[in-house]
């Protein structure tokens, strides 16, 4: 069944105590309405986002990001509130999924599950064991008959432990019938998407209630919202990988962004943090190591290795303590204490301790190439732009800075000098 989605993200969000709108704050590498965008568009060809507050800001973002993504900008001067969002919105097809911008844990299959039917409404409704603060959604025969707010209450409904989740499938003929008669008599002075509920109960529509779970339709208001989100959606993203075939130590010391993806028999040992689309292939990340944008292959690196944006690494070891950024190395060994930056490197080279490329002058960053089967001793500098030709030994703590041909030793050595006794001269000791 063809199926139009609104989500709403015009709030401010005061709670965030931050300049960042609310839906914009991440949630495993992605903007928290970027998660419910994913969601939506595994069942609808036809989205449009609610905005207002910084809406050039989140508009600019999700363009750079989806395509044919509708926007609407809620008049919130003349008509403030979830149900002042909805005016105006032109939807393509018989029924309307209606979400929330703060909702990050939304899934494919509790969206499917509230828009199957063909009822006026069908309403999201949570079953709380400790319903305190929360309207009470009053069911009879399957059937919503009231939303009812804790204040106004009796001692029986106070007993009822059925609230709203705020999510919404609707028919177009109930959006265009009731939308337009939406009023603001009431405390806030806002247009409430609740009462289509108390219209459609009145004039004998069916409004279904859908049970769906709280840890899905949990909005985020906080940073402790934010926090205990990213915690659920971390734990998702594990365990999935996990039952693939991925094997973790300690998996909740562990972070992988929502954008990296994994093949084979791979190894996350503990403290690992995976940032953005890595591609991570049969390869072994050892304790408290950091990989960042890039792609490792039939490899491993760690422990405490920092693999920065744009790295690629096929059929290589790097050891601890080595940041590479950029760089290509094919069959090469950095065993630790290095840096390689804007570097190519060659199958069955090696990196001694200590060595780094000099990639940055100042001004402009420049590139170091290494070919095959090249030994550069420990404590080395290479001055970039520099090319090392293959079968090329550098002794330790030489300074390069020019390029190396084939087969050559290179070595830059102050000579070394000795002054006898000078150590009891300096301190004033005898033999």
């Amino acid at each position: 069944m063809a199926l139009s989605v609104v989500i709403l993200a015009a709030g401010q969000g005061t709670r965030m105590k931050s300049d960042t709108p609310k839906v914009l704050h991440e949630i495993s590498g992605k903007p928290m309405l970027f998660h419910a965008i994913d969601a939506a568009l595994q069942l609808s060809d036809d989205i449009t986002i609610v905005l207002y507050h910084k809406a050039d800001m989140i508009q600019k973002k999700i363009s750079n990001a989806y395509q044919n993504i509708k926007f609407h900008i809620q008049d919130v001067e003349n008509f403030p509130g979830t149900g002042g969002a909805m005016k105006g919105i032109k939807t393509l097809h018989e029924r309307t999924l209606i979400l929330n911008g703060d909702m990050p844990l939304v899934s494919k299959g509790s969206l499917e599950l509230l828009s199957k039917g063909n009822d006026d409404i069908n309403m999201s409704i949570i079953e709380l064991y400790d319903p305190s603060g929360y309207g009470r959604v009053l069911i009879d025969n399957d059937k919503i008959q009231k939303i009812v707010e804790q204040k106004d209450c009796t001692q029986k409904q106070l007993e009822v432990n059925s609230v709203n989740a705020g999510v919404y499938c609707v028919s177009k003929r109930v959006l265009d019938e009731y939308i337009p008669r939406l009023n603001n008599h009431n405390t806030q002075k806002e247009y409430y998407l609740t009462d289509i509920v108390e219209m459609a109960v009145a004039d004998n529509r069916v409004v279904s209630p859908i049970v769906v779970k709280e840890e899905e339709f949990k909005g985020v208001n906080s940073k402790l919202d934010l926090a205990e989100a990213e915690i659920i959606m971390q734990n998702r993203i594990k365990k999935e990988l996990m039952m693939s075939g991925i094997s973790m130590r300690f998996p909740s010391t562990i972070y992988i962004d929502s954008r990296a993806t994994f093949e084979g028999e791979c190894m996350l040992e503990n403290g690992v943090t995976v940032i953005g689309a890595c591609k991570i292939i049969k390869s072994h990340i050892k304790s408290h190591s950091v990989i960042e944008e890039s792609h490792i292959e039939n490899s491993s690196a760690g422990p405490f290795a920092r693999i920065r944006p744009r790295t690629k690494l096929i059929n290589t070891h790097i050891g601890n303590f080595v940041e590479l950024k950029n760089s290509t190395l094919y069959g090469a060994k950095a065993g630790h204490l290095s840096y390689i930056g804007d570097s190519d490197i060659a199958q069955g080279s090696n990196i001694g301790a200590g060595v780094i490329t000099c990639n940055y002058d100042g001004k402009a960053k420049y590139q170091t190439k290494i070919g095959k089967n090249v030994f550069v001793g420990s404590d080395s500098q290479l001055i970039a732009p520099v090319t090392i030709e293959d079968d090329v030994i550098i002794a330790a703590g030489s300074t390069v800075t020019k390029d190396i041909s084939k087969g050559s030793l290179a070595i830059s050595r102050a000579p070394m000098k000795s002054v006898s006794g000078f150590f009891y001269k300096f301190f004033g000791k005898g033999k």
